[in-house]
């Protein structure tokens, strides 16, 4: 997969609303997953919305996709025989991660990324608080606790993503051991936000929550 280009116009796309095959719901791209019918007739997903053909729209959440291709929905709004791998909601999420690990390289080479438990915890508390936070998945709840006390005495509500593995992370960002990583504002934390909401339906991005804030 090319690196993605955080453009402006691939913002505005994701306010716009299409209909999930599967449960009728009409939602907005950032919500959804857009796959196609390929050449060789079998169904690929098109996360980045820009393959050729027709496209057919899924909340993204594996369980919807795996219920589509059980159902036959796929068939049944191509009107045309189909072929619908079994790992089609497997590759789908790998498609995603894949994405989203390429923002936060290019947030690396860009100088916009934080690395390190003090050096995170130290913004959180300054007047420029990064705008996303990203935890391994494998991360200690007592670092976890610890930043998000730090967010809270500074005021702050940031994206937290904790559904990307230490492996990921590290491979990603060509680091040993990452387990915490953290976004300065800007167009490629948005499209990475973008990125994870769908990610959500797959891998719960586990949000920093305390009393008082009931939102993620």
């Amino acid at each position: 997969m090319a690196l993605p280009n955080p453009k402006d116009s691939d913002l505005m796309s994701s306010s716009r609303e299409r209909r999930c095959i599967a449960t009728g719901e009409v939602l907005p791209e950032a919500r959804l997953l857009r796959f196609v019918l390929a050449p060789d007739g079998r169904i690929v997903p098109d996360v980045e919305a820009k393959l050729p053909g027709r496209g057919f729209w899924l909340r993204a959440e594996g369980g919807i996709i795996s219920q589509a291709a059980a159902k036959g929905l796929f068939a049944k709004a191509a009107r045309a025989p189909i072929v619908v791998d079994s790992d089609l909601a497997k590759r789908a999420e790998a498609l995603l991660v894949e994405r989203a690990l390429a923002y936060l390289g290019l947030a690396r080479r860009a100088g916009e990324l934080l690395l390190g438990f003090d050096q995170i915890d130290k913004a959180l508390r300054s007047s420029h608080p990064p705008a996303v936070i990203l935890e391994a998945a494998e991360a200690a709840l007592d670092g976890r606790r610890k930043l998000q006390a730090a967010a809270v005495a500074g005021g702050r509500v940031p994206f937290v993503i904790a559904a990307l593995t230490n492996a990921e992370l590290s491979l990603a960002l060509g680091r040993e051991n990452v387990v915490h990583a953290a976004l300065k504002p800007g167009r490629i934390a948005e499209r990475l936000i973008f990125e994870a909401t769908r990610l959500d339906g797959f891998r719960p991005l586990r949000p920093w929550l305390w009393t008082g804030f009931s939102g993620g």
